[in-house]
């Protein structure tokens, strides 16, 4: 079975954990770390901004991708979601 690692910022602990709740009942993510608040920094429409925003490493079945994203969209309060998603290799 390939895994993936998808990694998500959350504007504060409630949408990450509403986030994860819905991944996990619906049985698409095998687990999610929600880990401590990070300082991002980035360019939003032309200006520098920051923010303290609430990581997710999301742990999924590659198949479960496509349902993963529609989902994190639909829950996600940003304008414009980011996420990235890598390969795991599993190891035995």
């Amino acid at each position: 079975m390939m895994m993936e690692l998808i990694l998500c910022n959350c504007p504060d602990l409630q949408v990450a954990e509403r986030i994860t709740q819905q991944l996990l009942e619906r049985k698409l993510a095998a687990c999610v770390n929600v880990l401590p608040a990070v300082q991002s920094h980035y360019v939003w429409q032309g200006k520098l901004e920051q923010s303290t925003e609430i990581p997710l490493l999301i742990k999924a079945r590659k198949e479960d991708f496509i349902e993963i994203e529609q989902a994190i969209c639909a829950l996600h309060p940003y304008e414009a979601v980011s996420y990235t998603h890598l390969r795991a290799h599993e190891t035995k």
